[in-house]
C-alpha cells in the first residue's frame, strides 16, 4: 500500500495545486455545508491540505508516527465543528480528485490503497476526536504586543484555563481580525503555570493573519487557541546529544525546548543553528548568546545567507550544518519554512543521518 501510494502521489505532484483546487470544489459539492467552516479566500487552505497529504504520504510505513500525528489532528479539528459525515465527504472528495488527476494510472490497485488508507486516516482522527474530553478550544487575551523587528512581533497572552501543552509544541490560533482564518503557531517559551504564552510572527509576504497579527494586534484582543500539536520535543530522560535548526521564527518552539531545558538539573549537550537571510533577521541571537554565556550545555551558531555575523557561517543553514560536522550521534530537531526543512533533512540524510532521529512538524509557516 506503502509503494503505491508513493508512486501515485509522485504521479500527480506537478499539478498539486489543480488537485488541491478541484478536491475543495468537490467538497463543497458534496457536502455544501462545509463551506461554512473556511475562510472566504481559500488559498492557504489548499496549501495546507497539500502540506498534510505529502506528510501522510512521507509517513505512510512509519505507522505509530503517522498514528501520532492524525490522532492530533483529530482533536484539532473539534474546533471547526466536524462530525462523522464530514469526514464521509471528505473521503469522497479526495477519491474523486485523485481519480481525475491520475487517469489512467488510478488503477483498481491504486484505489484499493488509497481507500484504505484514507479509511485509516479518519478512523484515527474521529476516534482520537471522540475520545478527547478537553476543551475544543481556549480564549488567550493580548497583554502585550511590540515590534521586534520591522516585520516581526512578540505577542504574549494569558489562557482562559491552562494550555496543556509540551514545549515545542505548536497550536492554531484565530484572531478577531480574521475570523475563520487559523494558522498555527509555536509558543516560544515552556508551559507555565499561570497560563501566559509568548508567540513570534513574522508577517509573511501575502499572508492575512500574519500581517494582521505584527500590524493591528493590540492588548484586550481575544485571540482563540486549538489543542496543542506537533513532534519537537525532548523529554527529560533523555541523554542523546541533541542537533537544533531553526530559521527565522521557526526559532520559536525550539526557544521553547531551551527554556524548558533551563529548569532540568542535569542537560545533553545542544548544538543550536540560528539562520536567516541577512543578520538583521536573527531577532532572536542575542537572547539566545546570553543563555549559551550561562548553560554550558549550549553552543549556539548563528548563519547568514548575506552579510556577516561575529563567530557566524554563512550559507544557507543546510549547508553550514553539514559542513560543521557528522552529527550521526544527535538526536536532530527542525524547524522553519517548508523548504528549509527539505533542504536541510535532505543534506542531513545525504551525510548519514538516519531518518529516524529527525524531528519536525508539517505545518511551520502559515
Amino acid at each position: 500500500m506503502a509503494r503505491l501510494i508513493r508512486e501515485s502521489f509522485a504521479a500527480i505532484e506537478p499539478k498539486a495545486d489543480e488537485l488541491a483546487q478541484y478536491f475543495y470544489g468537490a467538497l463543497f459539492v458534496v457536502a455544501p455545508d462545509c463551506r461554512d467552516l473556511f475562510p472566504v479566500t481559500m488559498a492557504a487552505q489548499r496549501s495546507r491540505l497539500l502540506r498534510a497529504i505529502v506528510y501522510v504520504v512521507q509517513m505512510v510505513d512509519r505507522p505509530d508516527e503517522l498514528a501520532t500525528f492524525l490522532a492530533q489532528l483529530g482533536r484539532d479539528h473539534r474546533k471547526f465543528g466536524v462530525v462523522a459525515r464530514h469526514y464521509d465527504a471528505v473521503g469522497v472528495a479526495l477519491i474523486a480528485a485523485l481519480k481525475r488527476f491520475l487517469k489512467e494510472k488510478w488503477t483498481p490497485e491504486v484505489a484499493s490503497a488509497w481507500t484504505a488508507a484514507y479509511g485509516l486516516i479518519a478512523k484515527t482522527m474521529r476516534e482520537a476526536a471522540q475520545a478527547e474530553a478537553g476543551p475544543a478550544t481556549w480564549a488567550a487575551t493580548v497583554l502585550e504586543h511590540r515590534r521586534l523587528t520591522r516585520d516581526v512581533a512578540l505577542v504574549k497572552v494569558r489562557t482562559e484555563g491552562l494550555l496543556p501543552y509540551r514545549a515545542g509544541a505548536y497550536v492554531s490560533v484565530e484572531v478577531p481580525q480574521r475570523p475563520r482564518f487559523w494558522r498555527y503557531l509555536s509558543p516560544a517559551n515552556a508551559p507555565r503555570g499561570d497560563g501566559l504564552l509568548t508567540f513570534h510572527v513574522r508577517a509573511v509576504p501575502g499572508g492575512w493573519v500574519s500581517g494582521s497579527i505584527v500590524s493591528h494586534t493590540k492588548p484586550g484582543d481575544v485571540w482563540r487557541l486549538g489543542p496543542p500539536m506537533g513532534v519537537l520535543t525532548v523529554r527529560p530522560a533523555t541523554t542523546n546529544r541533541l542537533l537544533m535548526i531553526g530559521g527565522g521564527t521557526g526559532i520559536t518552539p525550539l526557544l521553547a525546548i531551551l527554556d524548558d531545558l533551563s529548569r532540568w538539573k542535569r542537560n545533553p549537550p545542544v548544538h543550536l543553528f540560528f539562520g536567516g537571510r541577512r543578520p538583521e533577521d536573527l531577532y532572536a541571537l542575542h537572547d539566545l548568546r546570553r543563555m549559551a554565556a550561562t548553560c554550558r550545555w549550549l553552543t549556539v551558531t548563528p548563519v547568514t545567507e548575506e552579510g556577516a555575523l561575529a563567530g557566524g557561517d554563512r550559507g544557507t543553514l543546510a549547508h553550514a550544518v553539514t559542513q560543521r560536522g557528522s552529527w550521526e550521534n544527535h538526536d536532530v530537531l527542525v524547524s522553519g519554512s517548508p523548504s528549509m526543512i527539505q533542504a536541510t533533512i535532505a543534506k542531513l540524510l545525504a551525510s548519514g543521518i538516519d531518518l529516524e532521529r529527525i524531528s519536525y512538524d508539517p505545518f511551520t509557516l502559515d
